[in-house]
Protein backbone atom coordinates (compact mmCIF):
# COMPACT_ATOMS: atom_id res chain seq x y z
CA UNK A 1 0.00 0.00 0.00
CA UNK A 2 1.55 3.52 -0.94
CA UNK A 3 2.19 5.54 1.87
CA UNK A 4 0.02 7.89 3.76
CA UNK A 5 -2.75 6.79 1.53
CA UNK A 6 -5.74 6.60 3.32
CA UNK A 7 -6.72 3.11 4.35
CA UNK A 8 -10.06 2.05 5.37
CA UNK A 9 -11.69 -1.14 5.65
CA UNK A 10 -15.05 -2.17 3.47
CA UNK A 11 -17.93 -1.59 5.97
CA UNK A 12 -19.63 -5.44 6.74
CA UNK A 13 -23.18 -4.79 5.24
CA UNK A 14 -25.87 -7.36 7.02
CA UNK A 15 -28.27 -9.13 4.41
CA UNK A 16 -31.49 -7.31 4.33
CA UNK A 17 -34.77 -9.04 4.78
CA UNK A 18 -36.18 -8.07 0.98
CA UNK A 19 -38.56 -9.39 -1.59
CA UNK A 20 -38.35 -6.39 -3.45
CA UNK A 21 -37.54 -7.00 -7.20
CA UNK A 22 -34.64 -5.02 -8.46
CA UNK A 23 -37.27 -3.13 -10.81
CA UNK A 24 -39.21 -2.27 -8.23
CA UNK A 25 -36.43 -1.30 -5.84
CA UNK A 26 -35.53 0.76 -8.89
CA UNK A 27 -38.44 2.14 -9.42
CA UNK A 28 -38.34 3.25 -5.14
CA UNK A 29 -34.63 4.80 -6.10
CA UNK A 30 -36.32 7.16 -8.39
CA UNK A 31 -38.59 8.38 -6.26
CA UNK A 32 -36.16 9.48 -3.49
CA UNK A 33 -34.43 11.22 -5.94
CA UNK A 34 -37.25 12.77 -7.10
CA UNK A 35 -38.62 13.67 -4.10
CA UNK A 36 -34.74 15.51 -3.11
CA UNK A 37 -34.50 17.17 -6.10
CA UNK A 38 -38.09 18.50 -5.45
CA UNK A 39 -37.97 19.15 -1.25
CA UNK A 40 -34.66 18.33 -0.30
CA UNK A 41 -33.27 16.29 2.04
CA UNK A 42 -34.72 17.62 5.13
CA UNK A 43 -38.44 18.22 3.12
CA UNK A 44 -38.40 14.39 1.97
CA UNK A 45 -40.12 12.50 4.80
CA UNK A 46 -40.87 7.95 5.05
CA UNK A 47 -44.32 9.13 4.80
CA UNK A 48 -44.68 10.77 2.01
CA UNK A 49 -42.37 8.60 0.08
CA UNK A 50 -44.12 5.25 1.02
CA UNK A 51 -47.70 7.47 -0.78
CA UNK A 52 -45.66 8.55 -3.69
CA UNK A 53 -44.54 5.04 -4.28
CA UNK A 54 -47.76 3.13 -2.84
CA UNK A 55 -45.74 1.49 -0.15
CA UNK A 56 -45.74 0.83 3.79
CA UNK A 57 -43.40 1.98 5.85
CA UNK A 58 -42.54 -1.05 7.10
CA UNK A 59 -41.29 -2.09 3.85
CA UNK A 60 -39.48 0.92 3.81
CA UNK A 61 -37.63 0.40 6.91
CA UNK A 62 -37.36 -3.28 6.41
CA UNK A 63 -35.63 -2.66 3.20
CA UNK A 64 -33.28 0.07 4.70
CA UNK A 65 -32.56 1.20 8.17
CA UNK A 66 -33.91 4.73 8.12
CA UNK A 67 -33.88 8.36 5.89
CA UNK A 68 -30.08 7.97 5.32
CA UNK A 69 -29.76 4.72 4.37
CA UNK A 70 -32.26 5.02 2.00
CA UNK A 71 -30.87 8.27 0.22
CA UNK A 72 -27.57 7.05 0.30
CA UNK A 73 -28.79 3.78 -1.51
CA UNK A 74 -30.45 5.76 -4.25
CA UNK A 75 -27.51 7.89 -4.82
CA UNK A 76 -25.26 4.63 -4.99
CA UNK A 77 -28.12 3.00 -7.37
CA UNK A 78 -27.07 5.31 -9.65
CA UNK A 79 -23.60 5.60 -10.14
CA UNK A 80 -22.35 3.70 -13.68
CA UNK A 81 -19.55 1.36 -12.42
CA UNK A 82 -17.83 1.30 -8.77
CA UNK A 83 -14.09 2.18 -8.81
CA UNK A 84 -13.32 -1.53 -7.38
CA UNK A 85 -14.87 -3.04 -10.46
CA UNK A 86 -12.16 -1.23 -13.08
CA UNK A 87 -9.14 -2.90 -14.00
CA UNK A 88 -8.29 -2.32 -17.19
CA UNK A 89 -4.34 -3.05 -16.36
CA UNK A 90 -2.63 0.15 -16.39
CA UNK A 91 -3.68 3.24 -13.33
CA UNK A 92 -3.66 5.45 -16.75
CA UNK A 93 -5.86 3.03 -18.39
CA UNK A 94 -8.32 2.66 -15.14
CA UNK A 95 -8.50 7.01 -14.47
CA UNK A 96 -9.55 7.25 -17.78
CA UNK A 97 -12.12 4.33 -18.00
CA UNK A 98 -13.90 6.27 -14.22
CA UNK A 99 -14.24 9.17 -16.69
CA UNK A 100 -15.46 7.29 -20.07
CA UNK A 101 -17.45 5.99 -17.31
CA UNK A 102 -19.04 9.62 -16.15
CA UNK A 103 -22.14 11.14 -17.92
CA UNK A 104 -22.05 14.73 -18.52
CA UNK A 105 -25.99 14.57 -18.44
CA UNK A 106 -25.87 13.16 -15.31
CA UNK A 107 -23.64 15.30 -13.62
CA UNK A 108 -25.44 18.69 -14.65
CA UNK A 109 -28.89 17.18 -13.63
CA UNK A 110 -27.42 16.22 -9.96
CA UNK A 111 -25.19 19.10 -9.57
CA UNK A 112 -27.80 21.24 -7.65
CA UNK A 113 -29.15 17.94 -5.22
CA UNK A 114 -25.25 16.67 -4.29
CA UNK A 115 -24.82 20.84 -3.49
CA UNK A 116 -28.04 20.05 -1.62
CA UNK A 117 -27.24 17.02 0.30
CA UNK A 118 -23.85 18.95 0.69
CA UNK A 119 -25.56 21.50 3.46
CA UNK A 120 -27.49 18.11 4.58
CA UNK A 121 -24.31 16.47 5.50
CA UNK A 122 -23.54 19.37 7.92
CA UNK A 123 -26.61 19.21 9.78
CA UNK A 124 -27.39 15.55 10.05
CA UNK A 125 -24.70 13.11 11.56
CA UNK A 126 -26.72 10.08 10.39
CA UNK A 127 -26.57 11.28 6.99
CA UNK A 128 -22.63 11.96 6.72
CA UNK A 129 -22.11 8.16 8.58
CA UNK A 130 -24.13 6.54 5.85
CA UNK A 131 -22.67 8.37 3.30
CA UNK A 132 -18.94 7.43 4.45
CA UNK A 133 -20.29 3.54 5.31
CA UNK A 134 -21.74 3.06 1.83
CA UNK A 135 -20.94 5.16 -0.62
CA UNK A 136 -17.35 7.17 0.63
CA UNK A 137 -15.19 4.19 2.42
CA UNK A 138 -16.32 1.34 -0.35
CA UNK A 139 -14.73 3.40 -3.13
CA UNK A 140 -11.75 4.45 -1.12
CA UNK A 141 -10.70 1.38 -0.80
CA UNK A 142 -11.21 0.63 -4.38
CA UNK A 143 -9.21 3.60 -5.20
CA UNK A 144 -6.58 2.24 -2.91
CA UNK A 145 -6.84 -1.33 -4.69
CA UNK A 146 -6.28 0.50 -7.65
CA UNK A 147 -3.20 2.05 -6.64
CA UNK A 148 -1.69 -0.90 -5.21
CA UNK A 149 -2.05 -2.54 -8.30
CA UNK A 150 0.10 0.33 -10.16
CA UNK A 151 2.75 -0.08 -7.37
CA UNK A 152 2.63 -3.77 -7.56
CA UNK A 153 3.16 -3.54 -11.59
CA UNK A 154 6.14 -1.05 -11.38
CA UNK A 155 4.19 2.44 -12.57
CA UNK A 156 3.79 4.29 -9.39
CA UNK A 157 6.61 5.07 -6.84
CA UNK A 158 5.82 3.48 -3.61
CA UNK A 159 6.70 6.82 -2.07
CA UNK A 160 5.40 9.34 -4.91
CA UNK A 161 3.70 12.22 -1.85
CA UNK A 162 1.02 13.13 -4.44
CA UNK A 163 -0.45 10.02 -3.67
CA UNK A 164 -2.04 10.59 -0.44
CA UNK A 165 -3.86 13.08 -1.91
CA UNK A 166 -5.44 11.17 -4.73
CA UNK A 167 -9.18 10.95 -3.27
CA UNK A 168 -8.80 14.83 -2.75
CA UNK A 169 -7.84 15.42 -6.40
CA UNK A 170 -10.96 13.53 -7.28
CA UNK A 171 -13.63 14.81 -5.41
CA UNK A 172 -11.90 18.20 -5.30
CA UNK A 173 -12.21 19.00 -9.20
CA UNK A 174 -16.12 18.27 -9.28
CA UNK A 175 -16.48 21.21 -6.40
CA UNK A 176 -13.67 23.26 -7.27
CA UNK A 177 -15.14 23.90 -11.54
CA UNK A 178 -18.64 25.28 -10.64
CA UNK A 179 -17.43 27.66 -7.68
CA UNK A 180 -14.64 29.00 -10.01
CA UNK A 181 -16.32 28.92 -13.10
CA UNK A 182 -19.59 28.61 -12.81
CA UNK A 183 -19.64 25.07 -15.10
CA UNK A 184 -20.32 21.84 -14.51
CA UNK A 185 -17.48 19.02 -14.82
CA UNK A 186 -17.74 17.25 -17.94
CA UNK A 187 -16.04 13.82 -19.57
CA UNK A 188 -14.04 16.52 -21.69
CA UNK A 189 -12.96 18.96 -18.66
CA UNK A 190 -12.02 15.49 -16.29
CA UNK A 191 -9.62 14.68 -18.98
CA UNK A 192 -7.83 17.47 -19.62
CA UNK A 193 -7.68 17.91 -15.93
CA UNK A 194 -6.07 14.06 -15.24
CA UNK A 195 -3.54 14.73 -17.95
CA UNK A 196 -2.70 18.19 -16.37
CA UNK A 197 -2.92 17.79 -13.05
CA UNK A 198 -2.88 14.02 -11.75
CA UNK A 199 -0.91 12.41 -14.19
CA UNK A 200 2.13 14.18 -13.99
CA UNK A 201 1.76 14.42 -10.15
CA UNK A 202 1.76 10.87 -9.93
CA UNK A 203 4.76 10.46 -12.15
CA UNK A 204 2.85 8.41 -14.72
Amino acid sequence: MPPDTPTREAPHTPARRSRLTPEREGELYAAVLEMLREVGYDGLTMDALASRTRSSKATLYRQWKGKPELVVSALRHTKPISLSDIDTGSLRGDLLEMVRCTKDDDVERDSALMRGLGRAVHDNPDLHQALRELMIDPEITGLNAMLQRAVDRGELDANAPATAFVPSMLVGVYVARPLVEDRHVDAEYLTRYFDAVVFPALGI
